[in-house]
């Protein structure tokens, strides 16, 4: 029997093999990451810079000197948005229409991607049939404004869930999640120990399908949170419309008519509080989702490439 000091000299050694790039990778690795850092700056200064503009100084923003940091630092633009009541109230319309509308949506999502996945499911190909040809034609505005009229649902909080709250894309999605990571022999073995359809979807399925559904949250929830045409179109009272309907309301029908203001100075005073008001805004708009990706992110990639494989 070997002693410990024999047995540490028979291990082999640690690889000290290091693979030598040539001149040609060396360049090519050179413009690739040459390139992402392009794409980087592309992508990442226009956020850098709506954010330094919204805690910059009016006169700062419409001089032009906010380039990369905050120029006179000041919260007067978060102080006016935080300060109307219609924003406000936007706020809590756009958090219920997500909220609500994310759970009804991915429920059904759920419900309708799950027996289509299943071999067993008679007319499973028809049904699947049907919701495609939905993607490739509709029947126009006037008629889904007439059905959502004929339900009832004008100016209430059901006409921004109720009409979009099926998404035949990420039934697809979902379908073939189920198709590659749910095997038929698991549902075998649950129907021989008595497990009835709906608990094995429950109690056996959904906590396999996290990555998937993490997926189809975040993107119905990116939806309903975007969502202004149906408010547009549906709703007439102003205590229901979303965020992105009063955003549009204040930077785009409020314009300024420099003929109602004689006094030059109050004048620029009130377009730079606009422009400022304008990126606090987007800012405001934009947090929900920015602080909702970093934890479905893991699993949304994850989710995605699996959902996206032909089954």
């Amino acid at each position: 029997m070997m002693n410990p000091e024999q047995a540490i000299s028979l291990k082999s050694p640690k690889s000290t093999t290091r693979i030598v790039e040539s001149s040609i990778d060396r360049v090519y690795l050179f413009f690739v990451y040459l390139f992402l850092i392009i794409c980087l700056i592309v992508v990442a200064y226009p956020l850098i810079y709506i954010i330094s503009s919204s805690f910059s100084s009016s006169s700062a923003v419409i001089s032009g000197k906010v380039w990369l940091l905050p120029v006179e630092p000041t919260l007067r633009g978060y102080q006016a948005v935080f300060q109307n009541p219609q924003i406000l109230k936007g706020y809590g319309n756009s958090l219920f229409y997500l909220v609500v509308g994310t759970l009804i949506s991915v429920s059904l999502t759920i419900t309708a991607a799950y027996p289509l996945s299943r071999k067993n499911f008679y007319g499973r190909n028809v049904i699947t049939a049907l919701f495609v040809f939905t993607m490739l034609f509709s029947g126009g505005l006037i008629p889904y404004y007439l059905t959502v009229k004929g339900l009832g649902m004008l100016d209430t909080r059901w006409a921004m869930i109720i009409p979009g709250a099926i998404s035949v894309w990420q039934v697809i999605l979902a379908r073939t999640f189920f198709q590659t990571s749910i095997p038929s022999e698991l549902t075998e073995a649950a129907h021989l120990d008595g497990c009835s359809d709906f608990k094995f979807l429950t109690r056996i399925v959904i906590p396999l399908s996290k990555p998937i559904i993490a997926v189809l949250v975040l993107m119905y929830a990116i939806g309903y949170w975007n969502s202004y045409f149906e408010a547009l179109i549906f709703l007439k009272t102003a205590n229901l419309y979303p965020l992105q309907l009063i955003l549009r309301n204040i930077l785009i029908l409020n314009s300024i008519d420099p003929t109602m203001i004689k006094d030059v100075r109050e004048l620029a005073e009130r377009q730079g509080l606009k422009e400022l008001l304008k990126y606090s805004l987007i800012v405001v708009a934009s947090a929900p989702v920015l602080i909702l990706y970093p934890f479905v992110q893991k699993h949304f990639v994850k989710g995605l490439l699996i959902g996206s494989l032909k089954g």
